[in-house]
C-alpha cells in the first residue's frame, strides 16, 4: 500500500486549467514499424515539458486500454498548450511530422486529441484510499470533510 493516502480528499487548483486528452489506438499490432514510432515520442515530449515546468504542462498520467495508449494531461492554459504544439524548436512539431509522413495511406495506428477548458471552480473531485492522483497531483488535495464532504458542496464551495 506504499503511497495511499488513507481517508477522503479532494484537489484544488487556483484558477482556470486545461485537461487534455491524448493517446493512439493500435489498429494492426503485427505493424511493429508503423506504429512504435508514436509510442516512443509521447515520453520524450513529456520528459521536455517536466524539465521546463514554464511551458504549463501541470501533470500527466498514462493509461493503457488493451490496443489504446491514453495520457491524461493537465496544462495551467490553452495559449500554453497550443503554444507547445506549434513551437518549432519543441519535440512535439518534428514528432507530429513525422507521425504525418509515416501514417499517410495506412491505417496501422490511429490518434485522438480532446481538450477541455475549465473555467476556476468548474470541477469537483473524490479520492478515497488513494495514491496523489490525477487532478490532485497538478494541484493540491485537501480533506474532503465539512463543505468539501460531497460533490454538490464541493461545486458550490468552489463558485462561492
Amino acid at each position: 500500500m506504499s503511497g495511499v493516502r488513507p481517508g477522503r480528499f479532494a484537489a484544488q487548483i487556483d484558477g482556470s486549467f486545461v485537461v487534455f486528452l491524448i493517446g493512439a489506438r493500435i489498429n494492426q499490432l503485427w505493424a511493429v514499424h508503423r506504429w512504435s514510432p508514436v509510442t516512443r515520442a509521447m515520453p520524450r515530449m513529456l520528459r521536455e515539458l517536466a524539465a521546463q515546468p514554464e511551458l504549463g504542462l501541470l501533470h500527466a498520467e498514462f493509461f493503457l486500454s488493451w490496443r489504446t495508449l491514453n495520457v491524461l494531461q493537465y496544462w495551467r492554459s490553452y495559449d500554453q498548450l497550443h503554444n507547445y504544439a506549434h513551437a518549432r524548436d519543441r519535440a512535439h512539431l518534428p514528432a507530429w511530422a513525422e507521425f504525418q509522413k509515416r501514417a499517410r495511406g495506412n491505417t496501422s495506428v490511429g490518434i485522438y486529441h480532446e481538450s477541455y477548458l475549465v473555467p476556476a471552480g468548474s470541477y469537483e473531485t473524490i479520492y478515497a484510499d488513494m495514491p496523489d492522483f490525477g487532478l490532485g497531483r497538478a494541484g493540491k488535495l485537501v480533506p474532503a470533510v465539512g463543505s468539501m464532504a460531497n460533490a454538490a458542496e464541493r461545486l458550490r464551495r468552489q463558485n462561492s
